[in-house]
């Protein structure tokens, strides 16, 4: 059984965070706006409503960063380590990474998958979505 507080941190540790299962989703994003700032083929996230994250070191070495009209990104002012996305969507995205033990589900779905990057090959089961809003289902 998977503990209902989740740790967390940045790479440096001067950014620390904990979650409160459970959580609303976890998946993979294939879209560029996540690929870009963590320098990687996709991110996996998973999320929760606000007030079930709670920052327990270093709230002042978080850098925010407006990526978009509706996205704001958060991220560790020393080390760079992308921590955190919120949208206007009544929860915060977490980097699964960032986490320092298991949650409470597996990643469910490639989101934005047919803007991946076109050196990846992804060969397993999960439903691979896209189309504007990346949620859409792709026939591959």
């Amino acid at each position: 059984m998977t503990d209902s507080i989740v740790k967390g941190s940045c790479f440096c540790e001067a950014v620390a965070f904990e979650i409160e299962l459970p959580t609303v989703f976890c998946g993979h994003c294939h879209c560029s706006m996540c690929r870009r700032p963590h320098g990687a083929s996709f991110v996996t996230w998973t999320a929760v409503p606000p007030e079930r994250l709670r920052i327990t070191q270093g709230a002042g070495d978080i850098a925010v960063y407006r990526s978009s009209e509706n996205g704001t990104r958060q991220f560790c002012r020393i080390c760079g380590s992308q921590l955190f996305c919120q949208t206007e969507l009544e929860f915060i995205d977490v980097t699964l990474a960032s986490l320092h033990g298991p949650i409470d589900r597996d990643p469910e779905a490639h989101w934005y998958y047919d803007s991946r990057a076109e050196w990846t090959e992804v060969n397993d089961d999960l439903p691979k979505l896209g189309g504007e809003d990346g949620m859409q289902a792709l026939d591959e």
